[in-house]
């Protein structure tokens, strides 16, 4: 199946979240493929579904003095961070043509992060029960999905070099006996996204047998799977 990824660069969150809206239509309408965007992050805060408010550490008054906008989403699970040195991946993908199985797509979207590390020499695994991709008992990638008439939207956000004292403000996905990591530290040296994002984009073709094109979207990043 035909496909594409897109780099959106460093954008703001809101902005992104107007796009997957907007694509996620499109794709339902046949009027674009499956996409991937990707994207990194001014420092925000985000609430899932089943967030619980007392995992914001900090009000929101506070964060907004630091430059920290907090949104209401409508994905699965928690409380997260995203901010610059973390690559965020919005999968906005046809369920119809990858099964109606929304464990399986978060499963799959582990399998893209763990084979990534894997890449870089780090053994990511799952930590059953909770959703995303862990080093030890650290947490290396956060997952949290949306879906709209069978489109899938929000994603994976994978610690690439994040400052991970932001993480610090919040309980993470609502896990406090466990902590956060990213592939930098684990490496021990600094880490560019576009280091990265090759990986990612090509585990991601592989995992959704897609053949990823270059797209018109603002930078395109391609791969063939």
């Amino acid at each position: 199946m035909h496909a594409k990824a897109v780099w959106l660069g460093r954008l703001e969150y809101g902005a992104a979240l107007k796009q997957q809206k907007e694509l996620v239509a499109k794709v339902r309408r046949g009027e674009e493929p499956d996409t991937l965007l990707l994207v990194e992050h001014d420092p925000v805060i985000t609430l899932g579904r089943t967030a619980k408010r007392e995992h914001l550490l900090f009000k929101e008054a506070a964060l907004a003095e630091q430059g920290i906008s907090v949104f209401a989403v409508e994905r699965g699970g928690d409380v997260t961070y995203h901010g610059p040195g973390q690559l965020v991946g919005y999968p906005i993908l046809n369920l119809n043509r990858h099964g109606r199985d929304l464990h399986l797509l978060l499963r799959n979207y582990e399998e893209v992060l763990i084979r990534a590390l894997a890449d870089f020499g780090v053994a990511g695994r799952r930590f059953p029960p909770y959703t995303g991709v862990w080093v030890g008992e650290e947490k290396v990638a956060a997952i949290g999905v949306a879906v709209e008439h069978w489109v899938s939207f929000h994603g994976f956000a994978f610690n690439v070099d994040p400052n991970l004292d932001h993480f610090g403000l919040i309980v993470p996905c609502g896990i406090s006996q466990y902590g956060v990591t990213s592939l930098a530290r684990l490496l021990g040296r600094p880490v560019e996204l576009f280091e990265v994002i090759p990986h990612v984009v090509h585990h991601f073709a592989d995992v959704f047998g897609l053949t990823l094109a270059p797209s018109a979207g603002r930078q395109p990043v391609g791969s063939e799977g």
